[in-house]
């Protein structure tokens, strides 16, 4: 695809300059163009009441627990995830949104030990999108392990909702967040460490990164920015005014 496109978007800098890098042979033509997210409206009653009918049904509390979202697949690093968070001193939760089967859940079973831990809450999947907003909205902090591809659509969804991010520390992650997150690494204690560290943040500290991340989300990664960039791409005659 590289060697015969005429442009190629790439919704990541760090993805970009990875294209250009393995395949300088063929001299690409690219254009970055992020993914994008909205900063979220108000919270309506009825979306209030599926959201404390969730919680009731999961044992869960309102800024009480950690939360992950995303595919279910040993890449999103959910073994160090959890065994990081089951050696943190939190008495929080951690809910994570997936769809958990198949050999992969047997084998984080195994390696983890996490049915042991009653704060590790396998809670499904959740379709419903002002509920799953809420969701992150309500969580005390978002745990994102993703560390493959660009701009990642759900790490954008917890910057423009969460009030605290902690992420995996790779250029992806970096390019998007910035300063507006915490980062960690696979070593043993880093995500763990962070965690407890967390625990001890003032309404100030939080209020901070909360702000932090919805200007990255405002300034960087609106859908109206990023529509008019797409727009002047597919307008221009052959792209070389983008």
């Amino acid at each position: 695809m590289v060697k015969h496109a005429d442009l190629l978007v790439c919704d990541s800098t760090t993805i970009e300059q990875y294209i250009h890098r393995e395949y300088k042979v063929y001299k690409p033509k690219t254009i970055f163009i992020a993914y994008g997210a909205n900063l979220h409206d108000e919270e309506t009653e009825q979306t209030r009441k599926t959201l404390e009918s969730w919680f009731s049904r999961h044992h869960v509390s309102d800024r009480n627990y950690y939360l992950i979202v995303g595919r279910f697949v040993p890449e999103n690093n959910y073994e160090t995830m959890i065994r990081e968070f089951m050696a943190s001193h939190t008495h929080k939760d951690l809910v994570i949104i997936t769809k958990a089967e198949g050999a992969f859940f047997v084998s984080l079973q195994n390696t983890t030990g996490f049915k042991a831990d009653s704060r590790i809450k396998f809670v499904g999947t959740v379709y419903d999108q002002s509920l799953l907003q809420s969701i992150r909205d309500h969580a005390f902090a978002y745990l994102h392990g993703h560390e493959a591809g660009g701009t990642n659509p759900s790490l954008l969804e917890a910057l423009a909702s969460t009030q605290l991010n902690m992420l995996l520390n790779i250029g992806f992650n970096r390019e998007v967040a910035q300063d507006a997150a915490l980062y960690w690494d696979k070593t043993i204690g880093s995500l763990s460490q962070l965690i407890d560290a967390a625990e001890s943040y003032t309404t100030k500290d939080l209020q901070r990164y909360n702000k932090a991340a919805k200007d990255r989300i405002r300034t960087t990664y609106s859908w109206d920015s990023i529509v008019a960039k797409y727009e002047h791409l597919f307008l221009a005659a052959d792209g070389k005014e983008c």
